[in-house]
């Protein structure tokens, strides 16, 4: 499969084919992507919401007022879920929202977002993220000559220090190291760019079946 490949400046670029990349006919991987993502997003869910029942809540021991002969509705607590302060009926409590998804999916899923953004041209190659350009400005120039506009992901193995500092101000723009790339990475961004190091190792962890 062919993709394109920019300089580290952006400023030309080549079509260069590249051995190991996965191919897929039909709709072969797409619900492997569905539950990896859905299981990606769950089990990034912390489960720590919760509220009180009316047991929980503190005070209403007392009853309001006498059973008979007020003309009101009966009451036995303030605290009853019927009343401005009082407990809820069937809350959330906290919970695991994990959910395991075997390795072969995973690695399925990945190779069909890898495939699907491949050939869409949604994924481009640079040479390297050079670490000469330390400035965000340059960084953002170089990008822009890339990809103008829409959600960029940069990949890199790893990222330098001086690299992850110039990008790091740039609100359209994350990073990802290729070690960690899912498919839920794959799948969210406008466009991804990785560098032909980070492609390789990429293009290993499909081949080897390595998540």
């Amino acid at each position: 499969m062919k993709l394109t490949v920019f300089s580290s400046d952006g400023k030309t670029s080549s079509e260069k084919d590249f051995a190991g990349l996965p191919v897929f006919e039909g709709d072969k991987g797409l619900q492997a992507m569905k539950e990896v993502i859905v299981a990606i997003n769950a089990n990034n869910r912390q489960g720590t919401h919760s509220t009180k029942t009316r047991g929980e809540v503190r005070g209403g021991g007392k009853k309001p007022w006498r059973q008979k002969g007020t003309g009101r509705a009966r009451a036995g607590s303030i605290r009853s879920p019927l009343w401005v302060g009082g407990g809820v009926v069937f809350g959330p409590k906290p919970r695991d929202y994990s959910k395991k998804i075997n390795s072969k999916v995973k690695q399925l899923a990945f190779s069909r977002a890898l495939f699907d953004r491949a050939a869409a041209g949604e994924l481009a190659v640079i040479e390297e993220f050079a670490s000469a350009q330390r400035k965000t400005k340059q960084v953002n120039e170089v990008l822009g000559r890339i990809a103008p506009k829409g959600k960029l992901l940069l990949v890199d193995a790893p990222f330098s220090l001086e690299a992850a500092r110039a990008v790091r101000n740039i609100s359209r723009v994350s990073l990802q190291e290729a070690a960690k790339l899912n498919a839920l990475d794959l799948a969210q961004y406008s466009r991804i760019i990785v560098s032909a190091k980070a492609l390789e190792q990429i293009i290993a962890r499909v081949n080897g079946g390595k998540n």
